[in-house]
């Protein structure tokens, strides 16, 4: 298994999130997916980077350290 700086992978979630977020409505609306599927895989890799995100935050030395 290879590592994947957290900025990286902060990059590649929010990537993903944007292409999900253009593509899901059409999906939905061709009724290859349910609004609620959309809704729940969008909410959770919202989910995915914020948590990302907090790691980072937690990782970042702080202003008087």
């Amino acid at each position: 298994m290879s590592t994947v700086a957290l900025a990286d992978q902060i990059a590649c979630v929010r990537r993903e999130l944007a292409m999900r977020q253009r593509v899901y409505p059409r999906w939905v609306s061709a009724g290859k997916m349910t609004q609620a599927d959309s809704d729940r895989e969008i909410t959770t890799m919202i989910a995915v980077l914020a948590t990302l995100q907090e790691v980072q935050r937690q990782r970042e030395p702080g202003l008087f350290a």
